[in-house]
């Protein structure tokens, strides 16, 4: 993908658009088929393949390889392990790639390794997590905080302010459980005082997850609702659980636990219409490939960034080690849980 001027409504607007004409630069935040040709291999590290969201990332990303979007290196699986990302690495740029595209699970043991990258000027897509330091090129994630914030607004809406609420937090090492989970607890103590709020450290892990819930449901049979920050980790084996308690009510029935979820893979969405689960946030593996893919082209290509809107919906912002690109991730519940435009229904749709 290139980028390509547009219409703009200023007349500072319409100067940038010259100069991205002129210079090829992205100040203006948009993308085309037009300007340098992208020059160079790219490496991409799969973070992890046992959750159904990063398969389905990875098959995106398969794709656009596919399409040709960017040459790529054969793609690598960290399998969660950074000291397995900081070896692919290595051998990325042992085979000469010009860009790299990861995303670092543990984001705080990966500031060495952005730190070498940047003295081979070798740009970094991040993907998913925003690193803890170091520099990047582009982070591609979603607002994490706006996923505990509408996940805590949802259920705080549905119990009426009062209740007990069990939270499969991720991992605290990563800056995506931080986010989703300091911003659940912070909506919850301000907003929703008398719901008292159960949190359980998983490490994105689902047997981890089902054996802390299993564990507070033998003290507190009396759970109002969950909130799972992982669907694609933590689905399958909360609604398990649930059912071998007999404590999985339909949705509107007496006894049914309010459950919203983080992810929007096709078995939630199935969930929803099923009334196991209420609600998730819909987080756009098909965008994350789309645009990781997009900025590794652009790296590529020496385009340059500036925070604003974007074309496609989202918003630039600037963090301490560049540029974020925040991809939206809408709500999902038995109202709109058909929409062709979910990327879930779209790849039912495509098998």
């Amino acid at each position: 993908m290139r980028l390509r001027t547009r219409t703009l409504r200023t007349t500072g607007a319409t100067a940038c658009a010259v100069l991205l004409a002129a210079t090829a630069l992205a100040g203006c935040n948009r993308g085309s088929e037009g300007g340098a040709a992208a020059s160079g291999k790219v490496g991409i590290d799969m973070p992890r393949t046992d959750t159904d969201f990063w398969t389905s990332y990875q098959s995106y990303v398969k794709k656009g390889v596919a399409d040709g979007v960017v040459d790529a290196l054969p793609l690598a699986n960290s399998q969660n392990d950074v000291a397995k990302l900081v070896a692919n690495v290595q051998t990325f740029t042992d085979q000469q790639a010009k860009a790299i595209v990861m995303a670092p699970q543990d984001t705080g043991a990966i500031s060495s390794t952005l730190e070498s990258l940047e003295e081979q000027k070798i740009p970094v897509i991040s993907v998913d997590t925003r690193p803890d330091e170091g520099k990047v090129y582009m982070v591609v994630r979603a607002d994490n905080r706006a996923y505990g914030r509408k996940s805590c607004e949802y259920l705080g809406e549905k119990l009426g302010g009062k209740g007990r609420v069990a939270e499969l937090q991720g991992d605290l090492s990563s800056i995506n459980g931080r986010d989703r989970s300091q911003a659940f607890a912070s909506c919850m103590k301000e907003k929703y005082p008398d719901i008292k709020v159960h949190e359980l450290p998983t490490n994105w892990d689902g047997k981890e997850a089902s054996a802390k819930l299993q564990s507070l449901l033998a003290q507190h049979r009396d759970l109002d609702g969950i909130y799972m920050q992982a669907g694609g980790a933590f689905l399958q084996p909360t609604l398990a659980l649930l059912e071998q308690k007999n404590l999985l009510k339909k949705a509107g029935s007496e006894g049914h636990i309010r459950i919203i979820s983080n992810d929007g893979i096709p078995e939630e969405l199935k969930a929803i219409r099923e009334g196991k689960i209420d609600a998730t946030l819909s987080q756009p593996a098909d965008l994350y490939a789309k645009y990781a893919l997009h900025y590794a082209r652009a790296a590529l290509q020496g385009k340059e960034f500036k925070p604003g809107p974007t074309d496609h919906g989202s918003e630039i912002i600037k963090i301490p080690g560049g540029l974020e690109d925040q991809l939206p991730a809408p709500l999902v519940t038995k109202e709109n849980v058909d929409d062709e435009e979910l990327w879930a229904n779209q790849l039912e749709k495509a098998k």
